[in-house]
């Protein structure tokens, strides 16, 4: 039996605005094994100028990058839609050991199998430095909360 991710493409505004919430969320958990199984054994990724493939490697990918970027806080936003495909922008905060603050900005490319497991992202990202009090990313560890604001209301 074939695991399932509602919602289930094609996507309509409304379930495409889950769908990318779903993500977000689940990356703000900073579980790898968790994030892992939203996308199909076999997902292939670009992110940056690195190519990973499977979810043995996401697994790896994510526990590398959660243990380097601290106190990771993300924002994602649907930029466009159809049927089996999402574009998101995003941005996170995050800061290194040395407790330099950053700012990534983002976009990705989603597509996904008629089960809502996502077998390709493609992520372009970009960091920014910035100082502790330019931070706009607040809420604790976990999802952002429903009433905190998104990056459009951000005026970001």
């Amino acid at each position: 039996m074939s695991e399932v991710r509602p919602p289930l493409p094609p996507f309509t505004l409304e379930t495409a605005i889950k769908k990318v919430r779903a993500g977000e969320d689940a990356w703000n958990m900073r579980d790898p094994v968790k994030v892992a199984g939203a996308y199909t054994l076999d997902s292939v990724w670009r992110n940056r100028s690195e190519f990973v493939q499977g979810r043995n490697e996401i697994v790896a990918f994510l526990t590398r990058k959660w243990a380097k970027e601290l106190d990771y806080h993300l924002i994602k936003e649907l930029w466009g839609f159809h049927e089996n495909r999402i574009a998101v922008r995003f941005q996170y905060e995050w800061h290194d050991a040395s407790n330099n603050w950053f700012r990534s900005y983002g976009n990705e490319q989603w597509e996904f199998d008629e089960h809502g497991l996502m077998r390709r992202r493609e992520a372009s990202i970009n960091d920014v430095a910035i100082t502790e009090s330019a931070r706009k990313f607040f809420w604790p560890a976990g999802p952002r909360p429903a009433n905190a604001p998104g990056l459009t209301e951000l005026g970001m």
